[in-house]
């Protein structure tokens, strides 16, 4: 069992850079894959991000490709998401998402594929 916790999250203005947080517990988190996915209000969930348990291997969706930077620190069992300038349509709750890979270079870009999620932070971004 993996437990997952977002940090980070908050009302801003739009321009600005926010980094996320997502504090993973329960197992050896270093073999797991992780994404960040968001949901606004009156969508459906959507990837953001994936990143493979070394980092070697990373995925943004096109969307947020040039603004937005995943990272992870398997030593604190942590993985980040980095956005820089902020857009009012960035608004959204963002969720991390994490399941084993045994330490394959895999990662995954759908909901299904991602066992453990988190609660999720809010992001309000105003224009």
């Amino acid at each position: 069992q993996v437990q997952l916790v977002e940090s980070g999250g908050g009302l801003v203005q739009a321009g600005v850079a926010l980094r996320l947080s997502c504090a993973a517990s329960g197992r050896t988190f270093s073999g797991y894959a992780m994404g960040w996915f968001r949901q606004a209000p009156g969508k459906e969930r959507e990837i953001v991000a994936a990143i493979s348990w070394s980092g070697s291997n990373a995925y943004y969706a096109d969307s947020v490709k040039g603004r937005i930077t995943i990272s992870r620190d398997n030593a604190k069992n942590t993985v980040y998401l980095q956005m820089h300038s902020l857009k009012p349509e960035d608004t959204a709750v963002y969720y991390c998402a994490a399941e084993r890979t045994d330490y394959s270079g895999r990662l995954f870009y759908t909901e299904p594929k991602y066992r453990y999620w988190g609660q999720g932070t809010q992001v309000t971004v105003s224009s």
